[in-house]
């Protein structure tokens, strides 16, 4: 009697069961096994699936053996735990940036990792999609093509673009293109930016990538090196506060000693700190001058107060004095 056709797969189908139907709490028994390669018009017997299942631990795959009464094989070892893995859905679906349609394509492939019964604890935590997320789906795109661009020292080109009051996204500029030297991506109040230099403002600035359209590359060579520290990206993003650029200048801040952990989670472990002698104590860091950055020192509160330069000190007094004056 010929042989089917499918015979060949038998290998690839046995890997496939185990993949989509096992875990270390759901087995599949030699007969199931059979069972299953007959649906798909194989013929196996028992010393056969012994041998099939020595093939591919052979190989490298994790297959375990339980036996009993109710024993039968497994796929234990995989890419991902599941734990990780519900890691990275949850990451997924916080993330602001990916597009809701994008997020359940990405759970949708993570499910494949673990077997179905595991994929259920996935979908589980599918709570959040109603969350704000970006609509723009070609930020993956652009995303890449920005990496492309930092990679070749080439310019970028886009339109970049602003809700309006029909609650539309349209080109700023009435569509004309921003031309910009590309230095890095930065995450950010769980936005991506890109950091670029504008030739003619003579300055970094930023732009949220969701916000970025038609990006391409351009011919010309990326300039503003000296403006950015490529070296030291994260450090860069430090001193800016919600991505608003401002005169990078070295500041002096007095805190209660209450706000050690604010200050720690938002300048780091290896903040340069002074013990003070009523309660409190001082940090001298470097800071983009920025409405956000007064914001953010309104926001943790009476506990923290600038001490030098008088300049940033006198900013910050106006910047809330003109604050309560549109109160009234």
């Amino acid at each position: 009697m010929p042989k089917s056709s499918n015979q060949k797969l038998k290998l690839f189908y046995i890997l496939q069961m185990l993949r989509e139907n096992t875990d270390e709490n759901h087995l599949l028994s030699t007969q199931e096994i059979i069972r299953r390669l007959a649906d798909n018009d194989i013929k196996a017997e028992r010393k056969t699936i012994y041998d099939d299942m020595e093939c591919l631990a052979d190989y490298g795959y994790d297959v375990i053996l339980k036996k009993g009464k109710a024993g039968g094989y497994y796929l234990a070892g995989r890419e991902f735990e599941l734990a990780e893995l519900k890691l990275l859905v949850d990451a997924i679906q916080a993330s602001r940036f990916i597009t809701v349609k994008k997020s359940r394509e990405l759970i949708k492939k993570l499910e494949k990792m673990v077997s179905r019964n595991q994929a259920v604890q996935l979908r589980r935590q599918v709570y959040v999609m109603d969350r704000v997320k970006t609509e723009n789906e070609k930020i993956y795109y652009n995303v890449d093509t920005i990496y492309k661009a930092i990679s070749e020292n080439v310019k970028i080109s886009f339109t970049y673009l602003e809700w309006s009051i029909s609650k539309e996204l349209r080109p700023k500029r009435n569509g004309k293109k921003y031309l910009v030297s590309p230095w890095a991506l930065i995450w950010e109040n769980e936005n991506y930016y890109l950091a670029a230099f504008d030739s003619a403002a003579e300055c970094i600035k930023h732009y949220r990538v969701d916000k970025m359209g038609d990006v391409m590359l351009s011919r010309a060579e990326r300039v503003g090196k000296e403006q950015f520290d490529i070296a030291n990206p994260a450090e860069y993003a430090k001193q800016t506060f919600g991505m608003f650029g401002g005169e990078v200048e070295m500041i002096t801040l007095q805190f209660d000693n209450r706000l050690i952990g604010v200050v720690l989670d938002r300048f780091g472990k290896n903040t340069d700190i002074k013990i003070g002698e009523a309660d409190n104590f001082t940090v001298r860091i470097k800071v983009a001058v920025s409405g956000q950055f007064f914001g953010w020192l309104a926001g943790v509160g009476s506990g923290a107060a600038i001490v030098s330069p008088d300049d940033v000190k006198y900013q910050y007094k106006d910047w809330l004095s003109n604050i309560l004056s549109n109160q009234d």
